[in-house]
C-alpha cells in the first residue's frame, strides 16, 4: 500500500512538472483530472474545473469534439491546433495531442490530452512572415528604384545619343559648305587680285577659319563628354614633337614683340608611348591663350621629366606668360565650359572659354592632372602631368619625298563624292595637283568605274547614299581585291572612327574642310610608297626572270664532260618532266590525290641530276606527302603551281643548254 502511494505521488510530481495543460477526460467527455498550468491557462480551479465538459473551454468546441473524437477512433491525435479561452477572455494557442488510457481487461476508461502552448512560435512565425513580407515589399520597392534608374538611365543615354547625333548630323551639314566656302577662297587668292579683293577675301578665309576652330571645339568637348574621345598609343619622338608645335608659334610671338624662352629636360628618352595628337592639341590651346593675353613680357614652355621606372615616365608641362592674370575669385572656373576670366575677356581677346575645358579633360581622361596659378596684372602659370610608357621602338616618321616626279607621274585620281560643290573644289584642287581626275557620286559608282579602268588613288567620302565610303572601301578590298591607296575625306569628325577607317582597308584620313597642302602631302606620300613599292616588286621579278634554276655539274660528273651523253640525259630528262608537269596539273584539277601523290615521288629523283636546289626537292616532297594524307587542298595548290613554274623554267634553260652544247659539239 506504501508503494502504491508512493507511485501514485510520483506519477502527480511528473503531472505537475508540464509547464503544458495536462487533463484526463472521460469516456463522456467529462474533465476527470488536470494539472496547475490547466487551471492557469483557463483561469479556474481544479475544483470547479473537475466534473465540467471539456468542450466549453475551447473557443471551437466543434472542432475539439472532432479531435476528441478521432482520439476515440484511432487511439491517438498529434499536434492539432485548437484555441483555449481564459475565463477574463484571453486566448491561447495550442496544439492538441492525445491518446487512449486503458484498464487491465484493455477496456478505453478515457483519454490523456496535453495542450502545448504554441502563443510564442506562433508569435515568432507572425513576425517572421511580416519580416518577409516587409523584405518583399521592400525588394519589391529596391526593383522598382532600379527600374526607375534604369529607365533614367536608358533616357539619359538616348539623349546622350540623340546630343551626339544632333552634333554630327551638324558637323557634317555645317562642315560641307564650309569645305566649299573655305576651299574656294583659297583657289581664288591664289589668282591675280586687287589690294581690295585680297583684303576682303582673307577676311572670308580668317573668318571661316575661326568657324572651323569653334566648331571643333564643340564637336571634341562632346566626344569627351560622351567618352567618345579615343588616345593613340604609338612611339614618337617627343623632343621634335615640342619643337614642331613651338615653331608654329614663333611667328605670332615675333609680332606682339614678346620673349620666348623654352626648357626641355634632356634626361626625357628620345622616344615613348603616347598620343602626340592630343598632346599637341593640349599645347597649343594652353601657348595660344598665353599669347592671347601677354601684351609684353614673354611667354615660357617648360618639359620637365617628374619621375621614371622600368615601364614609365611621368612629365611635366608648363606654360607660363606674363600677361593679364586670373583673378581668384575666378580661377577656379576656367576650366568650366564656356568660361573666361570675365565678360569683358571675350570682348577684348576672342575666344569661346572651350579651349581649357577641352585641355582639362584630355589631361584628366589620359590619367594626367592639370593646375593653374595666376596673379593679376603678373600673369599665369599652366601646368599639366602625363605619363608615358617607355619603348625601345623608333619613332613613326613619314619617308621625305624631295623629288616625286622621279616616280609619280600620270596620276589617275578617283574621287567619290557626292556633293556637287564638293566634287568642283576637289577637281580643281587636284588640277592644280597636276593630276587626271574623275569623280563617282557614290561608292556603287565608283565600284562600276574601278572595273573598267585603272586609278592610281581614291579620295572617299563617308557619307554618300546608296554605297558609303566605308561599304564600297570594303568592296573594293575585299570583292575586287584592288590595293591601292584609299584616303577617307570626312566632314563628321565625331563618327569618323579611325579604327573602322583601318578596319575596311583606308590608309589614311583627312577631315573638311581640306587643307590642300596636307591633301597633296598625304597624296604624295602614298603614290610615292605605292610606286617605291611597284619597283621593288619590279627588281624581284626581273631578279627572279634572271635567276638560274639549274646546275650541270652534276651532269658534267657524271657524263665526263662527254657531249653526246649529257644532251641524251637531257632530252630524257625534258621529256619526262614535260609529260609529269601535265600530269600533275590535271591531276590537281581533278583533286585525284593518290595519282599527285605518285607524280611527284617520280619528280623527285631528278632534281638532283639536273641540279635543282633542295628548296625545291622540298616543295616536291611537301606536295607527296598532303597528296599521300589528302591533307591541304588549299597547299596543294599552291605548291602545285610553284612546282609548275620552276619545272617549266628549268626545262627552258636545260633547252637552251642543250642547243649550246649542240653548237660546240664538232
Amino acid at each position: 500500500m506504501e508503494k502504491s502511494t508512493k507511485g501514485s505521488q510520483y506519477a502527480r510530481s511528473l503531472i505537475e512538472a508540464s509547464l503544458d495543460p495536462l487533463v484526463t477526460i472521460s469516456n463522456k467527455g467529462k474533465i476527470m483530472d488536470m494539472n496547475e498550468a490547466l487551471t492557469n491557462i483557463t483561469g479556474i480551479t481544479r475544483e470547479k474545473l473537475t466534473g465540467t465538459d471539456f468542450l466549453d473551454y475551447f473557443t471551437e468546441a466543434d472542432k475539439a469534439r472532432e479531435v476528441y473524437q478521432e482520439v476515440f477512433a484511432n487511439g491517438s491525435v498529434a499536434d492539432f491546433p485548437l484555441t483555449i479561452r481564459h475565463k477574463n477572455g484571453k486566448l491561447t494557442d495550442v496544439l492538441f495531442n492525445g491518446s487512449v488510457y486503458k484498464d487491465k481487461q484493455a477496456r478505453v476508461l478515457g483519454i490523456v490530452i496535453v495542450a502545448r502552448d504554441v502563443t510564442e512560435q506562433k508569435r515568432i512565425a507572425a513576425e517572421l512572415t511580416e519580416a518577409i513580407v516587409y523584405a518583399e515589399l521592400a525588394t519589391g520597392i529596391a526593383e522598382e528604384a532600379k527600374m526607375k534608374a534604369e529607365d533614367a538611365r536608358k533616357v539619359a543615354e538616348n539623349a546622350v545619343k540623340a546630343k551626339q547625333q544632333f552634333l554630327s548630323n551638324m558637323s557634317h551639314e555645317i562642315r560641307t559648305p564650309m569645305n566649299a566656302i573655305i576651299g574656294f577662297t583659297k583657289v581664288v587668292l591664289k589668282t591675280e587680285l586687287t589690294p581690295k579683293q585680297k583684303e576682303y577675301l582673307t577676311a572670308i578665309k580668317t573668318s571661316g577659319d575661326a568657324l572651323i576652330v569653334l566648331i571643333n571645339d564643340i564637336l571634341d568637348l562632346a566626344k569627351v563628354d560622351n567618352g567618345k574621345m579615343t588616345f593613340e598609343e604609338i612611339p614618337f619622338n617627343i623632343s621634335a614633337s615640342i619643337s614642331a608645335i613651338l615653331h608654329l608659334f614663333e611667328l605670332k610671338i615675333q609680332e606682339k614683340n614678346l620673349k620666348f624662352v623654352k626648357e626641355y629636360d634632356s634626361d626625357i628618352p628620345k622616344v615613348i608611348l603616347g598620343d602626340p595628337l592630343r598632346l599637341h592639341q593640349i599645347l597649343i590651346n594652353l601657348i595660344s591663350n598665353a599669347i592671347k593675353f601677354t601684351s609684353k613680357g614673354s611667354i615660357k614652355v617648360s618639359v620637365k621629366l617628374l619621375e621614371e621606372d622600368e615601364q614609365q615616365l611621368t612629365i611635366e608641362f608648363g606654360v607660363t606668360d606674363t600677361g593679364i592674370g586670373i583673378s581668384e575669385d575666378k580661377i577656379l572656373k576656367i576650366f568650366e565650359n564656356f568660361q573666361q576670366a570675365s565678360s569683358g575677356t571675350s570682348r577684348l581677346f576672342g575666344g569661346t572659354g572651350l579651349g581649357l575645358a577641352i585641355s582639362k579633360q584630355l589631361v584628366e581622361a589620359q590619367g594626367g592632372s592639370i593646375n593653374v596659378h595666376s596673379i593679376i596684372e603678373k600673369g599665369s602659370s599652366f601646368t599639366f602631368t602625363l605619363s608615358f610608357k617607355k619603348t625601345t621602338k623608333e619613332a613613326e616618321s613619314e619617308p621625305i619625298i624631295e623629288e616625286p616626279d622621279a616616280l609619280i607621274s600620270d596620276v589617275k585620281v578617283l574621287v567619290v563624292e557626292d556633293i556637287a560643290l564638293n566634287q568642283l573644289l576637289m577637281r580643281t584642287l587636284l588640277d592644280d595637283f597636276g593630276f587626271e581626275c574623275d569623280i563617282a557620286v557614290n561608292g556603287k559608282v565608283a565600284i562600276e568605274k574601278l572595273e573598267s579602268k585603272a586609278y592610281d588613288i581614291i579620295l572617299m567620302d563617308l557619307q554618300m547614299p546608296e554605297m558609303n565610303g566605308f561599304e564600297a572601301t570594303e568592296y573594293i578590298r575585299k570583292k575586287l581585291k584592288l590595293n591601292m591607296p584609299i584616303i577617307a575625306l570626312t566632314a563628321d569628325v565625331t563618327t569618323a572612327d579611325l579604327a573602322r577607317c583601318k578596319s575596311v582597308g583606308m590608309n589614311d584620313y583627312i577631315s573638311k574642310p581640306i587643307d590642300e597642302k596636307l591633301l597633296q602631302r598625304k597624296m604624295l606620300l602614298y603614290l610615292t610608297r605605292a610606286a617605291l613599292k611597284k619597283q621593288n616588286q619590279s627588281r624581284k621579278e626581273e631578279q627572279s626572270s634572271k635567276r638560274k634554276y639549274i646546275n650541270l655539274k652534276y651532269l658534267i660528273h657524271r657524263t665526263k664532260s662527254d657531249p653526246l651523253l649529257m644532251t641524251e640525259m637531257i632530252s630524257l630528262y625534258l621529256g619526262q618532266t614535260i609529260s609529269l608537269r601535265k600530269e600533275m596539273i590535271e591531276s590537281s584539277k581533278n583533286k585525284n590525290w593518290k595519282e599527285l601523290q605518285v607524280i611527284a615521288h617520280k619528280l623527285i629523283p631528278s632534281f638532283s641530276i639536273v641540279g635543282l636546289s633542295p628548296e625545291h626537292e622540298t616543295l616536291a616532297k611537301n606536295l607527296q606527302e598532303y597528296a599521300r594524307n589528302e591533307e591541304k587542298p588549299e597547299e596543294i595548290q599552291a605548291l602545285v603551281l610553284k612546282l609548275e613554274k620552276v619545272l617549266n623554267l628549268a626545262c627552258k634553260e636545260l633547252e637552251i643548254e642543250m642547243n649550246l652544247i649542240n653548237k660546240t659539239t664538232p
